[in-house]
């Protein structure tokens, strides 16, 4: 059995992550990627059998080095049949934050500077009260947490399901999937004919794409058809 889910996903603080540099503003893209996404909902935790810490629940949010793990820990969500795709905004506002460098001559060895050059930075942040949505394919009924932490800040978001689609109906075409998706994830199985580049990092994601393969027809008002064959690849 298929199991189709659409879900809502609700900042209750400003989200921040880097999705590109422009000298010193460091601007967030309203779209979390599906890699983050794995990690904050629970389905993926950090290699418990390497690490230790005190509380279970601070898994998914402690990284004892900073290689990324991507393949074996996304692995384990193919094997069992779970896809999350990357979550686009439905409503969301920016704001502007600055911040200034610390001094840490205590942490790290720092050169004094010759000029009177102010150390600080600036952040463009998702606000509060944005929202998102995103689907969750699974062989069956999974129960995802309220509540999860997010970006470089762990900011707290609310999640709620909008509807279930039980075994949707399954077809063989060509179709456009409007919402963001991961490249990595569909260029083995579709043919990819065109679409949106949105530049980001680990793995900069694609819209409105034009498909041809499978797809599942979703029986809603938009007739959504979302691609049937998508599983986390990495090269």
């Amino acid at each position: 059995m298929t199991i189709i889910s659409r879900y809502r996903l609700e900042l209750h603080d400003s989200l921040y992550f880097a999705t590109r540099e422009l000298g010193r503003l460091y601007e967030t893209e309203p779209i979390i990627h599906n890699y983050a996404l794995c990690y904050a909902l629970g389905l993926v935790d950090s290699d418990r059998y390497n690490t230790r810490v005190e509380n279970e629940a601070e898994y998914r949010y402690f990284c004892a080095t900073q290689i990324p793990l991507y393949e074996a820990h996304l692995t384990r969500l193919n094997e069992a049949g779970i896809y999350v795709t990357p979550a686009r905004s439905i409503t969301y506002a920016a704001t502007l934050n600055t911040w200034k460098y610390a001094n840490n001559n205590y942490h790290v060895e720092m050169q004094k500077t010759q000029k009177n050059i102010p150390s600080f930075g600036r952040t463009k942040e998702i606000a509060v009260e944005s929202e998102f949505e995103f689907f969750l394919i699974s062989q069956q009924q999974l129960n995802l947490p309220r509540w999860i932490r997010l970006g470089k800040w762990a900011s707290k978001a609310e999640i709620s399901k909008i509807e279930d689609y039980s075994n949707p109906q399954r077809r063989s075409g060509s179709f456009t999937f409007s919402y963001p998706l991961n490249p990595l994830d569909v260029m083995f199985s579709y043919r990819v004919m065109s679409y949106d580049t949105i530049n980001m990092p680990p793995v900069s994601l694609i819209r409105n794409v034009s498909l041809s393969g499978e797809y599942y027809q979703l029986p809603n008002k938009q007739s959504l058809k979302i691609p049937a064959n998508l599983s986390y690849c990495f090269s």
